[in-house]
């Protein structure tokens, strides 16, 4: 299969890299913090993929705080602590460094959009994958709204000058299909990820692949 792609847009969490213990640890530290209940791993799995402000939301309404009484103060307590321990036991996925790096042999550009803030999403990138890999990295800036809008797929074609039919967008949750379907890029779903094939599935993905290596089939 021959699709003349020119640009690989990645999520992060759950795509590239595998966050999941350090949103786990400092969710639970916020949530300590206020007296209030914690969570295993895979509750967080389904807490993540929308931004901060829904991650926290959901972890409170899971706790049993229907009023979100807790929120401004929970939210402040994730957001410190997250500064220093964004990359606790973050490591990439097994193939995703010798993808990105045939993807360069390739010729073909990479990207990351994410809705982690735009400096953690900085920080995450440099630290597992350095300053090479990537031709832009984007995290959720206040000015974009965050994904399923496909305002950050556009902006990042607007600055690689690359049309959205040139465009594979790869992600692991139903928000990345929506943000990738929307922005009308070929869109990918990711089965090493945070959540199920059906969530996928519904969310009409392109595609559905099982390793990293198997994006090569589509460019």
């Amino acid at each position: 299969m021959n699709m003349n792609k020119k640009l690989v847009i990645f999520d992060l969490d759950g795509t590239l890299a595998d966050s999941i213990e350090s949103i786990t640890y400092c969710g639970n530290y916020a949530l300590q913090k206020e007296g209030l209940p914690t969570f295993e791993q895979k509750d967080y799995k389904y807490f993540v993929g929308d931004g901060v402000a829904v991650l926290v939301k959901r972890m409170l309404l899971a706790a049993g705080d229907e009023t979100l009484e807790h929120y401004e103060a929970v939210k402040e307590a994730y957001e410190t602590i997250f500064k220093e321990y964004c990359m606790y036991r973050v490591e990439p996925y097994e193939g995703i460094v010798a993808l990105l790096k045939e993807l360069k042999n390739r010729g073909i550009m990479t990207a990351v959009l994410s809705n982690k803030p735009h400096l953690r999403t900085l920080e995450v990138i440099e630290a597992l994958f350095g300053n090479e890999l990537f031709d832009v990295v984007r995290g959720q800036m206040e000015n974009t709204p965050k994904k399923p809008s496909p305002d950050g797929v556009h902006a990042i074609a607007g600055e690689l000058d690359c049309p959205m039919e040139k465009i594979l967008y790869l992600g692991d949750t139903g928000t990345d299909m929506q943000t990738g379907k929307s922005a009308g890029a070929f869109t990918i779903g990711v089965l090493w990820g945070f959540r199920e094939e059906s969530e996928l599935i519904d969310n009409k993905a392109d595609a559905i692949i099982k390793y990293p290596l198997d994006v090569l089939t589509y460019l």
